[in-house]
């Protein structure tokens, strides 16, 4: 990954509390698991600033070597990587997430 890249990426997860990674973007998602994840984020009416991997192949491999994590969609919040779709959706059925987006 380009440092370009990585200070790229280092700066939007630090100035937005939710950035998603994803298939597509939060008005048009392009997988089911990033439009899931949109879904959630948005039934807690913060603002999400989502990221199409799908237009930028160098962003694509970038954010997944950025976390060592293998797959898409991928979520920040509060400056830290949260995960996928499987774990905000765990997270948003045991209350954990709305106690992180409120913090």
């Amino acid at each position: 990954m380009s440092p370009n890249l990585k200070n790229q990426i280092e700066k939007e997860i630090k100035n937005n509390k939710v950035v998603i990674y994803m298939k597509g973007t939060a008005d048009a998602p392009m997988c089911g698991f990033s439009a899931r994840s949109v879904q959630i984020l948005q039934s807690y009416n913060v603002p999400i600033k989502d990221f199409n991997v799908l237009s930028n192949e160098e962003l694509r491999q970038g954010i997944k070597e950025f976390t060592n994590w293998p797959t898409l969609p991928q979520i920040f919040i509060n400056g830290q990587f949260i995960g996928g779709c499987d774990i905000i959706t765990e997270m948003h059925e045991n209350g954990e997430l709305a106690t992180l987006l409120k913090s």
